[in-house]
């Protein structure tokens, strides 16, 4: 495929009529787009321009489209890096994964969160080609992968939950064999084990056998497998499984580094992760998505009730914060601390203030609690999906 560097001579004659006949030179960008989606390689032989038998789309046709609808035609194929479009699994009388969609776009880092056994796993490996859907398709840089998985798959990295090395190999080794797994030319190779080399922070471990490594390095060992081959499409599969903290904060500072230029999806039920990396979350429960949003929408929308946590210099009997006017539910928190959930649309705290006055108690806490991404996880992954 076109190397991001590659000087593109001769130019195609398509090409060149084109850019001849139209002088906006953004709509023909084709290094990169027609590189990925319309399949064009470069013969290193004979230095001339051939199509794949398998072409994805009709360069006859696409060259007749005016230059917006071309742009427009490429910028929705580059946009949407990963697309899983109505998967369904089912092992035998079970769905595991229940009639999903929701697409990735390029330069995202998204986190697939839920709870064990919610379906993260399952479908993860139905986009990297893992297993089949038994219903549904997935797209994968424009590549369907039931239909064109080889391909898919040299533009997608992917690191498991349970990182698949091979303990009695050396770090290079065990990277070279990748390479070569993956199709790179041997000084391709070469050059891209002491990228991840150094990009892994893997330079004095590189010569020690991945037995002897500790899980963080391990990790680091797998990253650097599923990005060897420059994919554009990055999936991990809960990276940060049973580290400690400063592995973690490693492994996170490393996924936002090499994301800059891919798109990144990750598994995790580990909330410190999407507050630390994602530009979107996508909540799955029981099979079925329950939340697809960024963020802050995420943290906004989901609110659902206010709680504010009081605290009295005096005793003060439970049942008498319930008579406040606009207070659903009083619970005791502690000694004379109490949390307080308000009615729909109720601010109580004027009335905290005024019950506090009438019986001549001295308030010495209230503070509004905000939504925290742990409380929305667990109203979304507790209701029925």
């Amino acid at each position: 495929m076109i190397e991001k560097n590659d000087v593109l001579q001769p130019i195609p004659p398509q090409i060149a009529t084109i850019e001849k006949k139209h002088k906006d030179r953004q709509v023909f960008l084709m290094e990169r787009y027609l590189a990925i989606y319309v399949s064009i390689y470069r013969s290193k032989k004979k230095n001339e321009w051939y199509l794949e038998d398998s072409i994805r789309c009709s360069l006859e046709t696409i060259f007749e489209l005016c230059p917006h609808q071309l742009s427009l035609t490429f910028a929705h194929l580059k946009s949407m890096s990963l697309e899983i479009q109505q998967i369904t699994k089912v092992y035998g009388n079970q769905k595991a994964v229940n009639n999903i969609s929701f697409s990735v776009k390029e330069g995202e880092i998204v986190g697939f969160l839920g709870p064990n056994g919610a379906g993260k796993s399952t479908t993860m490996k139905i986009a990297t080609t893992c297993i089949p859907p038994t219903f549904g398709a997935v797209t994968v840089g424009g590549f369907d992968v039931q239909d064109e998985p080889l391909k898919a798959r040299k533009i997608t990295g992917y690191l498991p939950e349970h990182n698949p090395l091979y303990l009695d190999m050396y770090v290079r080794e065990y990277l070279n064999f990748a390479a070569s797994i993956a199709g790179l030319s041997s000084s391709r190779a070469k050059e891209r084990v002491n990228e991840m080399i150094m990009l892994c922070g893997l330079g004095v471990e590189q010569n020690k056998k991945i037995e002897s490594l500790s899980k963080g390095y391990r990790q680091r060992v797998g990253l650097a497998q599923a990005l060897i081959h420059d994919p554009q499409v990055l999936i991990l599969d809960e990276p940060t499984s049973g580290l400690d903290p400063n592995q973690l904060v490693e492994i996170r500072k490393l996924i936002k580094t090499v994301s800059k230029d891919k798109t990144v999806i990750f598994s995790t039920h580990i909330m410190q992760e999407v507050k630390a990396l994602c530009d979107r979350v996508i909540v799955i429960n029981k099979g079925e998505i329950v939340a697809n949003d960024s963020l802050e929408s995420l943290l906004k929308s989901q609110q659902s009730q206010i709680v504010f946590w009081v605290e009295f210099e005096g005793e003060i009997l439970l049942d008498d914060l319930k008579t406040i006017d606009g207070v659903a539910n009083a619970e005791q928190a502690g000694k004379n601390k109490f949390k307080l959930t308000a009615r729909e649309g109720a601010d109580i705290r004027a009335n905290v203030f005024r019950f506090a006055a009438d019986k001549q108690l001295s308030l010495i806490g209230l503070k509004l609690e905000e939504s925290s991404l742990e409380s929305i996880f667990k109203e979304l992954t507790t209701q029925p999906a």
